[in-house]
């Protein structure tokens, strides 16, 4: 065999090469028409499934909560009445107390001295009465008889008359003086709770003294005094039945209490009046809710929450779950024909539960919205599934 050259060889081998360059475009070409073919080709796209709630009317039940002031029924400032000398504490403070019990003891000598200086006055005039009555019936048989003048016998009755004016003024000098040495013992006017004392044993007080002995509070029965502004009161005038502001009160369910420790108290309360004019200082009007008190679990002076509640019948009740915020406003997923989905701006209130929304505009009766959509665009088509609405609703 013929053997090649250096030339020939140099020039086969570049034969071989610019061949496999060929070769391996002709590949790139294939690879990118494949390619090309593959863009063409459009999947059918599915639709998501997402939960679907269509509103019906429900009853629920809104609270409104307004916080409010304790007093007893009856709140007594106990102060004296005479001057003197603090004497005794017959109480201890915050002690229960009934009717009449015994509380303070006042010690003043000039009282019971002037009870003294009326008895005495009292026993004599007393004794000026029985002398004129005496001369009296020692006139008369001799005035009968002729023997002295019948002006004596009407002298004798004018001085009996006298004696006894005098008597009943003595008689009225020591109920006085008694009266005021009454003063010095204080009883309890209440059946309640003893309140604090700002005095001790040896204080000078009197009439005119700034601070009284001690409050005194009936405490069976308590009020909770709490205010409304011009505008609720003008909603609960607008939706509530009545000519005046205690009939629409009286058309209102029973209210709760709700303690400082967020505990609900056991009794039911009924709101009256508290005043009829709104204040100019604050705008509110004043309330109050009364509330029997049996086992004095209240005390005056304590602080709660006055809880009003108000059934609507034909709520449209919505998951929070199903709203989202965008500027301050609420929105809702709302499906319209053919499964798609539009953003809907709502006008809503919470339920006490925070659980839902009372929808007031936007949506109506039959409308079906999403409930667990995210992100969606409109009229993004859908594949809604509906849910039990008593089970969402926990009923």
């Amino acid at each position: 065999m013929e053997k090649l050259n250096i030339f020939d060889c140099n020039r086969l081998n570049m034969i071989i090469h610019k061949r496999s360059i060929a070769a391996f475009i002709s590949l790139l070409f294939f690879l990118s028409s494949c390619r090309d073919d593959k863009k063409g080709v459009h999947p059918p796209v599915t639709p998501l499934t997402y939960s679907e709630l269509t509103l019906t009317p429900r009853s629920t039940t809104l609270y409104g909560d307004f916080p409010a002031t304790i007093e007893g029924i009856e709140i007594v400032q106990l102060r004296p009445m005479v001057d003197g000398y603090l004497e005794k504490i017959y109480v201890p403070e915050g002690a229960n107390i009934t009717k009449g019990q015994l509380l303070f003891q006042i010690k003043n000598p000039v009282y019971e001295e002037a009870v003294v200086t009326a008895k005495a006055a009292v026993r004599s005039a007393q004794a000026n009465v029985d002398a004129a009555k005496m001369n009296v019936e020692k006139v008369r048989p001799l005035v009968e008889k002729d023997i002295v003048s019948k002006y004596e016998l009407e002298s004798a009755q004018y001085t009996l008359q006298s004696q006894e004016a005098a008597l009943d003024q003595a008689n009225a000098s020591l109920r006085n003086a008694q009266t005021n040495l009454g003063y010095t013992t204080l009883r309890s006017p209440i059946t309640g709770v003893m309140g604090s004392i700002p005095y001790k044993i040896g204080d000078l007080i009197s009439s005119t003294t700034a601070s009284a002995l001690t409050s005194l509070s009936r405490i069976d029965q308590v009020y909770a005094y709490f205010a409304l502004s011009e505008k609720q009161l003008l909603n609960l005038s607008h939706r509530v039945p009545g000519a005046t502001l205690q009939d629409k009160l009286n058309h209102l369910p029973t209210v709760s209490l709700v303690l400082a420790d967020g505990s609900q108290y056991p009794q039911k309360g009924r709101l009256e009046t508290a005043s009829g004019f709104i204040s100019t200082g604050t705008g509110t009007v004043s309330l109050k809710a009364q509330f029997v008190n049996p086992t004095g679990l209240i005390y005056s002076g304590a602080s709660a929450v006055v809880r009003i509640p108000r059934t609507i019948d034909t709520a449209l009740l919505v998951p929070q779950s199903a709203t989202y915020q965008l500027q301050d406003k609420t929105f809702v997923y709302l499906l319209i024909d053919g499964n798609r989905v539009i953003s809907l701006p709502i006008t809503a209130t919470p339920t006490n539960d925070g659980k839902f929304l009372v929808v007031t505009e936007g949506l109506k009766s039959g409308n079906r919205i999403l409930i667990n959509g995210f992100n969606l665009r409109d009229s993004t088509v859908v594949n809604p599934r509906p849910v039990n609405a008593d089970s969402l609703y926990g009923k």
